[in-house]
């Protein structure tokens, strides 16, 4: 049976939005759920794609929404708790009852955006409720035909890490960064966007559990240098130890802007790389940092670095 019908949970953010793109060049027909439906503006042109408002907490409305699919995506994640939504709601319980709802429908196909790292022993709520999130899907593989995706750090133009980063640079004399030596494996967003397309009607992918990595393993303050070296700027980088990395999270979490918190440091404690090759089955291979971050950087430059800002703060 053909799966042309795809909705999408959280397609209209940074991941989302590439994965909707090749699904509407794929030729398929899909439904974007999003909290506010004009932040998902820059999709309206896509011919393929209707994008509805819906809270997807409010499970009796994701039922009605989801009524007639052939396939779901979940990519909601957050990064920072607040007082309406937790990790555990959001990572945990949203896919536990979305599997729940995927199989009352009758879809069977469930596609699940995960963390690498995640562990139900990790040091932070993030990880563990990541891995709460795998746990609960994986008790529904009887019913349904789940793929769970596990990338380490995302990158690409419009993202909320190198971008984050490279307004930070422009902005600041000196960084003064938080576990410099913590290690991660950075994905592009495209070569993730055409795993998720490519595994949807793949039965070989039909669960399993994919650790999506780039080619190539940097330390935190290597990744900053990176991007220091796209910008063709240079700052002095202080890495900070443990005791100053929590300090500085914790005055972090108090600004209107969100850049760090001290789960953020947990999270870090575990190193977001792979031991395992790029999966073979998506048939690619991943794109290198070096090659791509300059094409999205080079144009960074002050007055939209304050721009930035202002969104991230709402402002």
């Amino acid at each position: 049976m053909q799966l042309k019908k795809i909705c999408v949970l959280g397609g209209s953010g940074f991941v989302g939005s590439a994965i909707v793109a090749k699904l509407d060049a794929a030729g398929y027909a899909v439904t974007v759920l999003t909290r506010r439906r004009e932040a998902a503006k820059h999709l309206f042109l896509l011919p393929n794609v209707k994008v509805l408002e819906c809270d997807v907490l409010d499970y009796s409305a994701l039922n009605a929404v989801l009524r007639g699919a052939d396939a779901v995506i979940n990519l909601i994640g957050i990064l920072h708790q607040s007082r309406r939504t937790s990790f555990n709601t959001i990572h945990h319980q949203l896919p536990a009852q979305l599997a729940k709802i995927c199989a009352d429908l009758g879809i069977k196909r469930l596609i699940q955006m995960s963390s690498l790292g995640a562990d139900e022993h990790a040091p932070s709520q993030y990880l563990r409720s990541k891995a709460a999130g795998e746990s609960a899907l994986k008790a529904m593989q009887d019913k349904l035909n789940i793929t769970i995706f596990k990338p380490s750090i995302i990158f690409g133009r419009g993202d909320n890490f190198t971008n984050l980063f490279a307004t930070l640079i422009k902005c600041l004399p000196v960084v003064l960064l938080a576990k410099p030596n913590a290690k991660f494996q950075p994905v592009w967003v495209e070569d993730v966007a055409s795993c998720f397309v490519n595994s949807i009607e793949n039965r070989n992918t039909y669960g399993q559990t994919y650790e999506l990595v780039g080619p190539k393993v940097y330390r935190f303050k290597e990744l900053l240098q990176q991007i220091m070296q796209a910008l063709s700027v240079q700052r002095p980088i202080v890495g900070l130890n443990d005791t100053l990395s929590y300090l500085q999270a914790l005055v972090m979490e108090f600004l209107p802007v969100k850049l760090m918190s001290r789960d953020n440091v947990k999270s870090m404690e575990v190193d977001s790389v792979s031991q395992q090759p790029f999966p073979a089955v998506f048939g690619l291979v991943p794109s290198a940092l070096e090659a791509v971050l300059p094409e999205y950087l080079a144009d960074c430059h002050a007055r939209g670095a304050y721009d930035r800002f202002r969104s991230l703060a709402a402002r």
